[in-house]
């Protein structure tokens, strides 16, 4: 799920502020939230300014989902403004609540946790969307590690795969030439604005793609619905 418009870390934290208050008054267990995607991104890095997502791994009551819209409505935020649909996806697995790592306490009442470093990088390559920020966000991770002065070597991010995934080869093999392939580039800088526009480019063929064949585009087929997209716009 895409928001209408985009978060930036303050709005962000404004509205899980105001989540904070109102699910105290719902609830009388507190919750822990940890946030994942571009959200994490937000938090823990300065290369984003914003996102569209704001995907959660959600560990409450029933009473959660209804605050959330409550505090949607109240916002003017879209429906599932914060959703739990990554937990659908391939790039899920409950192991990333052990290396989620703390944010905040909003109310003391409601704990934001996020995924970081090695750990983001694997759950980016499980993804490897060409027509998302997944591509970019990794080397936009990698090279503020190095900046940080905790950069994130070949062997940590394999370990951070079998960590969460059990086999490095667990993640498609596109994702793994890209990661590799990196550690061979002299300037990361470079290649971060290459792997931006390629998916600006790519975010803009499949719309047009998927009006002729709804439908079509699945978690597995993303390589072949781009190759076949690109071919149609050079016809």
């Amino acid at each position: 799920m895409s928001a209408d418009k985009p978060f930036t870390k303050d709005h962000m934290d404004r509205c899980l502020k105001e989540l904070a208050r109102e699910f105290r008054k719902k609830s009388k267990f507190p919750v822990e939230i940890i946030l994942v995607g571009g959200a994490s991104i937000l938090i823990n890095y300065g290369f984003r300014e914003m996102t569209y997502d704001m995907d959660a791994i959600i560990h409450s009551s029933y009473e959660m989902k209804d605050t959330i819209n409550t505090v949607g409505d109240k916002l003017g935020l879209p429906t599932g403004w914060l959703n739990t649909d990554f937990t659908k996806t391939s790039s899920y697995t409950p192991r990333l609540v052990q290396y989620s790592k703390y944010y905040k306490t909003f109310s003391n009442f409601m704990q934001i946790r996020t995924v970081t470093s090695e750990y983001l990088v694997a759950v980016k390559l499980m993804a490897g969307r060409q027509y998302k920020n997944d591509l970019s966000d990794i080397v936009g991770i990698l090279i503020e590690q190095e900046e940080q002065g905790d950069p994130l070597s070949l062997d940590r991010i394999k370990k951070a795969v079998v960590d969460l995934y059990d086999s490095y080869d667990r993640i498609p093999e596109n994702s793994r030439t890209l990661i590799e392939s990196i550690y061979e580039k002299d300037d990361m800088g470079t290649f971060y604005q290459y792997y931006r526009e390629l998916e600006r480019e790519n975010k803009n063929i499949l719309p047009v793609f998927q009006d002729d064949d709804p439908n079509v585009l699945k978690e597995d087929n993303l390589a072949d619905v781009l190759k076949a997209a690109r071919a149609k716009q050079l016809k």
